[in-house]
């Protein structure tokens, strides 16, 4: 029964998937045809659904994701972004590609603000790629290391991927997540820039001969604004000011206050903003909605459980069962964006991770980590489509280059699987979680 219900859930979601029906419709007809062949009632299965889809929104933590989309959305228009890229070029201004070096601290620092891969992707990139056309770079070398760094952003805090992996896995603490999330998208940011930079030399591209207008302490004074709106929201969560749905709210105002003074948003662009983060957080809560009938059809035929067992039957070797559930989402990544594959994976992985002794703000972030990779590959990579658009390049030219990056993030993400001293160091150090081993 429970082999049966895989297939029929699994096998569905898929090929809706491939047909290209919506995904989070995928989910709530794959839930529908798993409950109706598990021999689930009618009119139970309706009551349960409607009742799980109200409840799986009905979520004051949930209202952080709207908040944070728009604070990112607004750095990226409110001329954040630009700031942000002067400093990163006036720090790595001695390195040969120094403007690829560029991108990615550049990515770092915005990602570290605004919490969107995507949103990074596309603000860097239609700053960057001129910059690096007028100094002779391959268009696809640069548009291949904007796409392999940008999903620092979703790490480095704030991050709403990890807010929703937070509320998805029971309401791990997001202060301990956060705070795991800055050496962990930093060794991510680094494993590209290294690959960066030695791709650079072997293209011979050298370092910058830009004799910047402003003076150095001016570029770093109007940068400090920027960066204060990571340290104004992480210092008032972790100083407990504020939850992170308020610290959501900090940041739109704390930002759009900046645009206001940078004077490079009006009100018509103001409303465009407004009315994209609408979009995009509806788009989430249906998703949301749809998975919360999948988990509970998901426990109603014990699939976890089941998978879990089966797992298990493989290996009780922790380093082995990481080692398939790595290879597993790098997999998956590839064809689920990352919001419904943290709520569809969530449940049915953590459980795993729990027995071997994992703690969960380790999983979260190799959790999300991984599908942050898995952004960056085809065929439904959202940073690479973005990248490759405002770059004006096809997939095929970056993909010489991606492939050497790729490698540098996978070794970056085994490092933060098996060495949980890693990503657990600075939470621990902030008095954030017991231990920074294995549970």
């Amino acid at each position: 029964m429970v082999a049966q219900s895989i297939l029929v859930l699994f096998g569905s979601f898929f090929v809706m998937l491939f047909a290209g029906v919506p995904i989070s419709a995928g989910i709530g007809i794959a839930s529908c045809l798993t409950a109706f062949s598990a021999g689930m009632p009618f009119d139970k299965f309706a009551f349960v659904a409607a009742q799980k889809c109200f409840d799986g929104v009905d979520s004051f933590s949930l209202l952080a994701l709207p908040f944070f989309s728009l604070g990112g959305n607004i750095m990226n228009k409110g001329g954040i972004a630009k700031r942000l890229v002067r400093l990163a070029r006036l720090l790595v201004g001695k390195v040969p590609g120094y403007l690829a070096a560029t991108n990615v601290l550049a990515n770092m620092f915005f990602g570290a603000v605004s919490g969107s891969s995507v949103a990074a992707t596309s603000a860097m990139g239609s700053i960057m790629s001129p910059l690096e056309a007028d100094e002779g770079y391959d268009p696809n070398y640069s548009a291949a290391v904007n796409i392999c760094s940008a999903p620092t952003g979703i790490l480095i805090p704030p991050s709403g991927p990890l807010i929703l992996y937070s509320i998805t896995a029971g309401g791990v603490s997001v202060a301990a997540l956060f705070m795991g999330g800055y050496l962990t998208g930093a060794l991510l940011g680094i494993a590209v820039i290294a690959v960066a930079i030695y791709l650079a030399i072997k293209k011979g591209y050298k370092a910058s001969t830009v004799k910047e207008e402003a003076s150095t302490l001016k570029i770093v004074i109007d940068a400090v604004p920027s960066l204060l709106a990571v340290i104004i929201v992480m210092g008032g969560i972790l100083g407990g000011i504020f939850t992170a749905t308020e610290a959501g709210v900090v940041m739109c105002l704390y930002c759009g206050l900046l645009a206001i003074i940078y004077r490079e948003m009006d009100l018509k662009t103001f409303y465009n903003l407004l009315a994209d983060t609408m979009k995009s957080s509806a788009t989430i809560l249906f998703l949301i909605a749809a998975s919360s009938i999948m988990s509970y059809v998901m426990s109603y035929t014990g699939i976890p459980a089941a998978i879990s067992q089966m797992l298990m039957s493989i290996s009780s070797n922790r380093y082995v069962l990481l080692l398939i559930m790595n290879v597993f989402l790098l997999v998956m990544g590839m064809f689920l964006d990352l919001t419904p594959a943290v709520l569809i994976f969530t449940p049915i992985f953590l459980p795993i991770a729990r027995s071997i002794g994992m703690s969960d703000v380790h999983f979260g972030l190799m959790l999300i980590m991984n599908l942050g990779i898995g952004s960056v590959t085809p065929p439904v990579g959202s940073c690479l489509f973005v990248g490759c658009g405002v770059g004006h390049v096809k997939i095929e030219g970056v993909t010489k280059y991606i492939v050497p990056m790729f490698a540098a993030m996978v070794i970056a993400l085994f490092l933060v699987t098996f060495i949980p001293a890693i990503p657990l160091c600075v939470p621990k150090l902030c008095g954030l979680i017991p231990s920074l081993w294995w549970n």
